[in-house]
């Protein structure tokens, strides 16, 4: 029986043992390969301490490293925490001390990285997967992990309510927060993603997201669930979108999940056009608005192939869906439908009493794929959910999205924008007052609004609107270098704009509307 999310692997590993269950680039895995090598990290992980509910770094990009690394964990007992080795060494470094990590999983490619996050003077005490150990911390290599037994259980009793991960994003004073997914959320996500779109062992699902990204979990967990394989976009392919087409048509996907933006880069690369995409039956993107001209293009070159819209934070996983009947003939932002199973929604205006027309409204989710809640914050916990007392006295708990939406009289949802500052980009969330906060901290700057604005593409870009103090000097080149200090690379404003004053309403306040369609009305020649 599958209770635990590692057991997925296991279950296919007896039923499909010699089918190919991961590819990344050159490197594969059948499912046997997989069960025996989670095993022996398991194994491994138990021998250096680890025990049920211990949390474990997983410091990798993407590549087969990273699925051996997550249900290595997750059957050791442990909690996986992905790290993000592009992300700024502060922030790492948190996330260390904020779990209590004492054991992180990399590779070789990642020496320079994590040595440059200074885990020696963290918690840290042992790391696996890298050839030339760091000072004063414990290494075994990949190849010491793979001499262990492969039949290894750990002695330990888990229940499908146990932390299978932690999933940091950003926090609304730029604090990172971790979100906490058990194996029993996970698994409802998995079932329910595989019964919405038909997902079998004859599928093969491309994996576009890395794994501190919620959308990687498909590839990890969907996969193993029904028993297909799942092909892992490498670094390399995501870098040139002709590429990552050509390897659309080479591996047959047969369902592809990712940001539109992936898609976009692959339609403006025009590498598209000439492929093979009779393999592809499922087109399912997620983050953020698709712009309707690239949508309305891609269905056209692949007309036999269904497309939906699906929506979540990263606190419920998945929990709306809509699928595209056809081609848009607007340029209206497509409806992120309405949710799927085992999932209830409110919608409550500012002063928490539900909505009954079609005014905005918070959107509010109950669902067996919801989080646990937030480590080690019961306040942000406390916040983040909403509760009723329902029939017999039971309670039920809403997440608060924070999202803004609007149902229309088929009953479908359409997202109209964020309660606060919270956006996202390139699927990524970030909080814009955390980004004015690091450009603020700059000296030669006097004032900092950052906003986010559709480019030409409809892609949200972030842009920073300063004031420098009157000896400042300062260019965008400099700021964005002194950004990436603190800041993940994704919440690095792409456009800077040096200003000598911003518009004000009648309190004082800069007036955000007013600078956006100032911001929007310049030619961009001021811009950096």
């Amino acid at each position: 029986m599958i209770y635990l999310l590692p057991h997925t692997i296991f279950a296919s590993a007896e039923r499909l043992p010699d089918k190919e269950a991961f590819k990344c680039g050159r490197d594969s895995l059948t499912y046997a390969e997989t069960a025996t090598k989670a095993r022996q990290l398991a194994s491994a992980l138990w021998k250096f301490g680890v025990r049920r509910g211990d949390r474990v770094g997983v410091y990798l990009n993407r590549s087969i490293e990273t699925v051996i690394a997550v249900h290595g964990i997750m059957h050791a007992g442990a909690v996986f925490v992905p790290l993000d080795p592009k992300s700024p060494a502060e922030r790492i470094q948190f996330q260390i001390e904020d779990c209590g990590i004492e054991v992180i999983v990399t590779n070789a490619s990642q020496q320079k990285n994590l040595a440059g996050t200074q885990v020696q003077g963290t918690l840290v005490k042992h790391i696996i997967g890298l050839n030339t150990p760091l000072e004063d911390v414990n290494n075994s290599s990949w190849a010491d992990i793979f001499t262990e037994q492969g039949g290894f259980n750990p002695p330990i009793n888990q229940l499908e309510t146990d932390l299978a991960y932690i999933m940091y994003t950003s926090g609304s004073t730029g604090q990172p927060k971790g979100i906490m997914h058990t194996h029993a959320s996970g698994l409802a996500f998995a079932r329910l993603f595989a019964a919405t779109y038909g997902l079998t062992a004859d599928d093969r699902l491309g994996g576009h997201a890395p794994i501190y990204f919620d959308m990687s979990t498909p590839a990890l967990f969907v996969a193993p669930l029904v028993g297909a394989s799942a092909v892992i976009v490498s670094d390399g392919h995501t870098i040139f979108p002709a590429s990552m087409s050509g390897l659309l048509e080479a591996e047959k996907i047969t369902a592809w999940y990712s940001v539109p933006l992936a898609l976009t880069q692959m339609l403006q690369s025009q590498s598209l056009t000439d492929r093979d995409l009779t393999s592809l039956r499922w087109v399912i993107y997620a983050g953020e608005p698709f712009a309707p001209k690239y949508l309305r293009e891609l269905m056209n070159i692949a007309p036999d192939c269904r497309f939906s819209n699906a929506y979540g934070p990263a606190e419920t996983n998945v929990c709306t869906y809509y699928n595209i009947p056809a081609p848009p003939e607007g340029d209206k932002n497509i409806s992120i439908g309405n949710v799927w199973g085992n999932t209830d929604f409110l919608l409550l205006d500012a002063g928490g009493e539900t909505v009954a027309d079609d005014a905005p409204a918070e959107l509010l989710i109950r669902s067996t794929t919801m989080m646990a809640g937030y480590w080690g914050r019961p306040d942000l916990t406390e916040r983040a959910f909403h509760q009723i007392t329902g029939p017999g006295g039971l309670t039920e708990v809403f997440y608060r999205t924070g999202d803004l939406v609007q149902q229309d009289e088929t009953g479908n949802l359409h997202f109209v924008g964020r309660k606060d500052n919270q956006v996202k980009v390139r699927g990524y969330r970030v909080e814009l007052d955390a980004i004015e906060a690091r450009l603020l901290a700059h000296p030669a700057v006097a004032e900092a609004v950052v906003l986010a604005i559709p480019d030409k593409d409809s892609t949200l870009q972030l842009n920073a609107v300063l004031i420098l103090q009157p000896e400042g000097e300062l260019t965008g080149k400099d700021l964005k270098a002194f950004a990436a200090e603190k800041l993940t690379w994704y919440a690095i404003p792409e456009q800077i704009h040096f200003v000598t004053e911003l518009p004000r309403t009648g309190s004082g306040k800069v007036s955000r509307p007013a600078l956006r369609d100032e911001i929007v009305g310049r030619s961009g020649n001021d811009a950096t």
